[in-house]
């Protein structure tokens, strides 16, 4: 991977604050600590600085590598660089792992300092808004006083939505992709449906699942199963997989047959693999309880008349996860209360995963968004 295409070499930062955070939950962190990796470089007058925030299952490393793991390449790369749509010779670049999250930062696999023993089910419930609080410490200590811009897609998207009403002073422009001012229904019910994958899971044990040395893998790769299907398109399966069969021939067997099949459960064990149980469970609640409208009655107008930044939304022409008119329920909201907002509706046929994936189109949306930002 050569410098003209990437940000190299990288290495995880880590900086702890002891000032206690109160939480949506009411519930009270006495100190946490946060992951993230920066890229590029701060100006003189710190005004070039863009935060990227992660989806479910993602986390800070965006972009780069590592000296001792090469491909463990970040999940934003084809973005994230010098020459790419978010240049990193002109915009200095965190990505952040959220608390709650299992990549470093304060979460259930954190010890508890009161027991010695890891949080488990015992690590507090933790929102979009606490996670937007705790950036803000990161961009404190980091002498950020406005993001030039905040990003993310899907849960992401959330983020960079929740900084513009929480903290509408410290961001210039909000870009929401792939995302929805609140989930509907049906999504609720597909997080319900992989919680209870996790949860029936005899290696569960109510969450402290370390306490006896096992991990609800069973669960968690049915979870991921479930979510998996939910990011792709129909079409997008039909033209990878369609009724392929695995073995040539059918096997009348509960075992696999059919390549997707075969594809669902090779996710499922990876996921299983690294991802902590206890972190799915609460992002997926973290998705359920995101309602900036809640509190004014379901206007959502009326939620975003705090908001001052700039906006880019875009959807997803296939993304039944989160569809288009979920995107555009904010771009109306927003143009209701005379905000500027650009609007994307972009045709791809890689479902809610689109994206993360090397769309020319979208790539060149962002690209020129990206460059009329003034820094």
């Amino acid at each position: 991977m050569s410098p003209e295409n990437s940000v190299g070499l990288v290495t995880p930062q880590r900086v702890r604050f002891d000032t206690p955070l109160t939480l949506k939950s009411g519930a009270v962190l006495p100190g946490f600590e946060l992951a993230y990796e920066s890229y590029g470089t701060l100006n003189a007058d710190r005004s070039n600085a863009v935060l990227v925030c992660h989806a479910l299952a993602g986390s800070h490393h965006v972009a780069g590598f590592y000296a001792d793991d090469r491909e463990n390449i970040g999940w934003w790369d084809n973005l994230v660089g010098p020459g790419k749509p978010l240049d990193t010779h002109r915009f200095f670049v965190i990505g952040v792992n959220n608390l709650g999250g299992c990549y470093g930062s304060t979460g259930p696999l954190s010890i508890k300092p009161e027991t010695g023993k890891r949080y488990g089910a015992d690590f507090p419930l933790v929102t979009v808004e606490d996670w937007v609080a705790a950036q803000a410490r990161l961009a404190d200590h980091l002498g950020i006083d406005t993001w030039a811009a905040v990003l993310g897609g899907s849960l992401g998207g959330m983020q960079a939505l929740e900084w513009s009403l929480q903290f509408p002073d410290r961001i210039r422009h909000a870009m929401v992709i792939a995302s929805a001012p609140k989930l509907s229904a049906q999504n609720i019910a597909f997080n319900e449906v992989a919680r209870q994958a996790i949860i029936s899971d005899p290696d569960f044990h109510g969450g402290h699942y370390a306490e006896h040395g096992v991990l609800p893998t069973r669960g968690l790769r049915l979870a991921r199963m479930v979510g998996h299907i939910t990011y792709l398109s129909d079409s997008q399966m039909a033209e990878k997989f369609g009724r392929q069969l695995r073995h040539g021939e059918h096997k009348f067997s509960y075992d696999v047959d059919f390549e997707i099949e075969s594809y669902l459960r090779y996710q499922g064990n990876k996921f299983a693999a690294f991802f902590d149980a206890n972190t799915y469970l609460m992002m997926t609640k973290a998705l359920d309880y995101f309602d900036p409208a809640y509190a004014y009655a379901g206007h959502l107008p009326s939620a975003l008349a705090r908001a001052k930044a700039r906006f880019f939304v875009a959807s997803f022409s296939t993304d039944w996860r989160f569809a288009p008119a979920r995107s555009r329920e904010i771009v109306f909201a927003l143009l209701q209360n005379g905000l500027r907002v650009v609007y994307a509706e972009i045709d791809c046929d890689a479902g809610h995963d689109s994206f993360l994936l090397d769309d020319q189109h979208y790539h060149a949306l962002l690209r020129a968004y990206l460059e009329n930002i003034a820094v």
